[in-house]
């Protein structure tokens, strides 16, 4: 019998998970094992997955999961250098010449066990499967608007949080925003047309903000792009790749400019790839911003689990997206895991 097993995730501000209560019930009734652990941090609790009959299981006890157990959590695990011997659904940001992921191909190595990469979950056409873009980019833009309220005030944004939902968060920005001048306030978002930008434009668009809407058509002639430093604040949208252009080089730091603010949403500054050259290491909700220059002042916010923000709603939508595909583990040979851990030897 497939054994899924959902961990508590062990990252700091991270209450999402992948799996609803829901969801839990049609893998149980689809003849998936299915064992939760407990978790003083997730957002939805742990009753609803009780009355739906999954196991429970301590928090982080899943090292000790049987072998055959598919270890099941969203963000990274801890990096104590043990090898992993089981097989693992999860980002791993391990495929894009980041330093860390390679010391995480490493202890699949050196386990024995299988990464099944959710960014990799593809379709046939390439798109994935499943994806926190949306509540990403609305966050990301949330994040962004703050960085440049506490600009106006001469400051640098303070801590970030969660929100009980999306209504919530939309409050407190317009609370904020009504106390300054937004006359010379306009955005432009590069990757408008997907998942990221799409959530980014709805944020900024209900507190009626201009927003420019870029997206492969506006980005084919490969750059430079001075129209980025026409915007007050910038939104990158667009997942590094090999090819992916450049969008703010090292020099607008100091080139004239009307943008304050960068909202790297796509967050993958210690990629090769990356399109962002003012800034080399993502920030965090406790500083989430970075100023890379001071006079005019430049902010990036880099945060690499916007989702997290809004929990509910962000795990709601991924595991609804997602469950057709955790329906199929019982057949790992075919379809998107297949493929998926094809990807995983590839890098390996």
């Amino acid at each position: 019998m497939t054994h899924l097993w959902v961990r508590a995730e062990q990252r700091k501000n991270e209450e999402r998970v992948g799996v609803t209560p829901a969801g839990a019930a049609e893998l149980l009734k689809a003849g998936v094992q299915v064992t939760i652990e407990q978790s003083t941090v997730r957002a939805i609790g742990i009753e609803g997955y009780q009355a739906a009959g999954c196991i429970i299981a301590p928090e982080n006890s899943w090292p000790s999961a049987p072998s055959d157990a598919i270890i099941f959590g969203l963000k990274e695990l801890p990096e104590d250098g043990t090898p992993l011997t089981h097989c693992h659904i999860m980002f791993g940001h391990a495929y894009k010449g980041q330093p860390s992921g390679r010391v995480l191909l490493d202890r699949f190595k050196a386990g024995g066990g299988t990464l099944y990469d959710l960014e990799y979950l593809v379709d046939q056409a390439g798109r994935r499967v499943a994806a926190f873009g949306y509540w990403a980019g609305y966050a990301g833009a949330a994040v962004a608007l703050r960085c440049w309220i506490a600009q106006q005030r001469d400051e640098i944004a303070g801590p970030v949080g969660v929100f009980k939902s999306s209504d919530a968060l939309l409050k407190n920005l317009q609370e904020h925003m009504a106390q300054h001048n937004k006359t010379k306030l306009n955005a432009l978002i590069i990757g408008a047309l997907g998942r990221v930008g799409t959530g980014a434009a709805d944020l900024l668009s209900t507190l009626d903000i201009p927003v420019a809407k870029w997206d492969m058509a506006e980005t084919a002639s490969g750059g430079p792009f001075p129209q980025v430093f026409e915007h007050a604040i910038f939104l990158n949208c667009i997942l590094a790749r090999p090819g992916t252009p450049v969008f703010v080089s090292e020099s607008a730091k100091t080139d004239a400019r009307q943008l304050t603010v960068i909202g790297d949403i796509a967050c993958d500054p210690d990629s090769d790839f990356s399109p962002i050259k003012v800034y080399d290491r993502t920030t965090t909700w406790a500083e989430p911003a970075l100023r890379v220059h001071d006079a005019p002042p430049l902010d990036v916010t880099a945060i690499d689990n916007l989702p997290s923000m809004l929990p509910v709603e962000s795990s709601e939508d991924y595991a609804m997206q997602l469950l057709p595909s955790l329906l199929m583990l019982t057949d790992l040979d075919t379809g998107v895991w297949a493929q998926a851990e094809a990807t995983f030897h590839k890098h390996l």
